[in-house]
């Protein structure tokens, strides 16, 4: 399990820690369409890509969002997530690297410690936001010793 980040008190324009993401593979695609049950052909087979008009097979829009998943969870722990929504803006090609970050919104003291509103994004290799969201979560102060 990754170590959840320093433990402090968060404020408006604070970011999480961001996390980058090897290039996407089309044998990260292939594992991805299993452990999802997403079997459409344009992410796995490139005849079928090819046949659509696409250059290229390319990710499941769930593979950026469970990446950005996996940054909120390593910054606060898998207890912490009270919502969490996203729009896709853009593919996700193979052989992308991708970058999630999240930015502090609001930061609001808590029964349990501090509530954050947070702006999330990746960002492809071209620098181009592919998905757009926001959560919030709950941290426990107490817990993180402050």
């Amino acid at each position: 399990m990754t170590a959840v980040a320093h433990a402090h008190r968060y404020a408006p324009g604070d970011l999480i820690p961001t996390l980058q993401i090897t290039p996407v593979s089309r044998a990260t695609l292939a594992l991805f369409a299993g452990a999802s049950n997403d079997h459409n052909p344009m992410h796995i087979d490139l005849d079928a890509a090819r046949a659509a008009g696409m250059d290229d097979v390319f990710a499941q829009g769930m593979l950026p969002m469970a990446y950005l998943g996996r940054a909120l969870t390593n910054a606060f722990g898998p207890f912490a997530l009270r919502e969490f929504g996203v729009r896709f803006s853009a593919i996700t090609h193979v052989r992308d690297r991708l970058d999630c970050i999240g930015e502090v919104i609001t930061a609001e003291d808590c029964a349990s410690g501090q509530r954050l509103n947070l702006k999330l994004t990746v960002i492809n290799s071209r620098g181009e936001p592919t998905l757009l969201g926001d959560a919030v979560v709950e941290i426990n102060l107490e817990e993180q010793n402050i």
